[in-house]
């Protein structure tokens, strides 16, 4: 019998063709078990880059792994609510659903350099879970299980991101390193396939190899490294010789040269994904929802530390010859306090920034000043605080009580945290030298301006009260 659609249009909504519809598919169980695993790979992975994030002393890693942190976050929560909805409570999915599997992603968290970071993730995990959502794609029926197959598309579309990314990294670091990296990597690759076969492959489908799992970086438990690290253009880490706050908020000083600061600004917000990072590794018994909230927030805060660096680029301006961005918000705060304190100081933080003379005043700044990309930046910048701002009421203020008690927390816990620019100085770690006045005349060099005198011999006074300057930082 010849099935016909009412005037040839697309039958079963377009999503497949009658003919394909009628053969047979995957059983709940089979999906249920491969969803799992999925999921299993993409909180994993997770992990590593959250916990990877703060010790990787490469910039552009750090931004990626904000990024792909983000989106395992997102995607291991789609696979599980949609586990939820199959018969199946989400009970063993914080569970490993295989030994060798387990090891495999403890090998790659445990790597002993990035290049062979990068190789764990981008060589072997990503391209294994590439494979495994295809698979799915492929073997699952499309209509009866078309919730899965749309979370598992989705989830496609930015793995294979990822995977693109990730290559790009590792021939470009293999490249720098003037040999011959993956021959001393070879035997830990080898480990890392076998470990895959051993499981089944990564969805669980492949007939398994044989043999005890063995471990080799992973024999010894991983411990996490909240120092952060930065690569060496960033020079002068414990510079704290300009407050940028200072500048902004004095109306004497010309608006057309404020948005260097804000760029600055933005570019110094890669400690805040640092502090998130830590407050996520050290942190456990949350639902997973609070992973994927942070992880939003950690990866904006990323975003912020980009649109920085584009505006100096688009000002001309190479930041690495004249801009020293120092990590000491991020050290004191990962060495210091722990997570929850963490969380309560950067909530307080939040807070100064919501009224007018926070965010909104930053935005009109840049919009004063002429700077288009600015304005937008500041526009974005401000919008993603608002979020932040709810992120925090959800998870921090709600476990403190209320929203007074949670404050004033935050505000003995930042009281507590010691940045010592006195001691860095003393110790030779820091001449705490004034950038501002070579980076604004550069700025004016290359954009044909007159420099004003006020703006050229701005120098902030490092020998005002501590207490005044967390205000200023507060406010800013």
């Amino acid at each position: 019998m010849r099935y016909q659609s009412y005037q040839d249009l697309p039958p079963l909504a377009g999503i497949t063709s009658l003919e394909d519809a009628a053969k047979p598919g995957l059983s709940v169980e089979n999906c249920v078990s491969r969803l799992k695993r999925l999921h299993w790979a993409f909180r994993r992975l997770h992990q590593i880059f959250v916990h990877r994030l703060v010790s990787e002393p490469v910039y552009e890693l750090k931004m990626g792994f904000s990024l792909h942190a983000h989106y395992c976050a997102e995607h291991a929560a789609a696979l599980r609510k949609r586990v939820a909805e199959m018969r199946e409570p989400p009970l063993g999915l914080d569970h490993a659903p295989d030994a060798a599997l387990e090891i495999f992603f403890d090998e790659i968290l445990s790597s002993p350099d990035s290049a062979s970071l990068l190789a764990g993730v981008y060589l072997h995990a990503v391209p294994a879970l590439q494979a495994a959502l295809r698979a799915y794609i492929e073997e699952t029926h499309p209509l009866v299980d078309h919730p899965s197959l749309r979370v598992c598309r989705f989830a496609l579309l930015e793995v294979d991101e990822m995977a693109a990314y990730g290559a790009k990294c590792v021939a470009q670091t293999d490249a720098a390193a003037g040999e011959n990296p993956r021959e001393h990597r070879a035997g830990w690759e080898a480990l890392l396939e076998r470990l895959l076969a051993q499981s089944g492959s990564l969805d669980g489908t492949a007939e398994r190899l044989p043999g005890t799992p063995v471990k080799f970086h992973s024999d010894a438990p991983y411990t996490f490294d909240p120092v952060p690290k930065r690569d060496e253009r960033f020079g002068d880490p414990y510079n704290m010789g300009v407050h940028a706050e200072a500048f902004l908020y004095d109306e004497k000083m010309p608006v057309e040269a404020k948005p260097l600061m804000l760029y600055y600004k933005r570019l110094r917000e890669i400690d805040v994904p640092e502090v998130i990072a830590a407050i996520l590794a050290q942190t456990s018994g949350k639902p997973w929802d609070y992973s994927v909230d942070l992880t939003r927030q950690l990866w904006d805060e990323a975003r912020h530390a980009m649109m920085g660096e584009v505006g100096f680029v688009r000002a001309g301006i190479d930041w690495r010859a004249y801009v020293p961005i120092n990590f000491t918000w991020s050290l004191a705060l990962n060495t210091q306090v722990g997570p929850l304190e963490r969380h309560a100081v950067l909530y307080f933080i939040e807070q100064g920034l919501m009224p007018k003379t926070g965010k909104r005043f930053e935005w009109e700044v840049a919009l004063a000043s002429g700077d288009a990309f600015a304005g937008l930046a500041q526009d974005f910048d401000w919008a993603d605080e608002v979020l932040h701002a709810r992120i925090g009421r959800d998870w921090y203020v709600k476990e403190m009580g209320d929203t007074k008690r949670a404050i004033a927390y935050g505000d003995e816990c930042w009281s507590r945290v010691l940045i010592d620019w006195e001691k860095y100085r003393s110790e030779g770690l820091t001449q705490h030298s004034n950038w501002w006045r070579p980076l604004y005349l550069e700025w004016c060099r290359i954009h044909h301006k007159e420099a004003d005198p006020l703006a050229a011999g701005f120098e902030t006074n490092y020998s005002a009260k501590r207490a005044d300057l967390r205000e200023l930082s507060i406010s800013g």
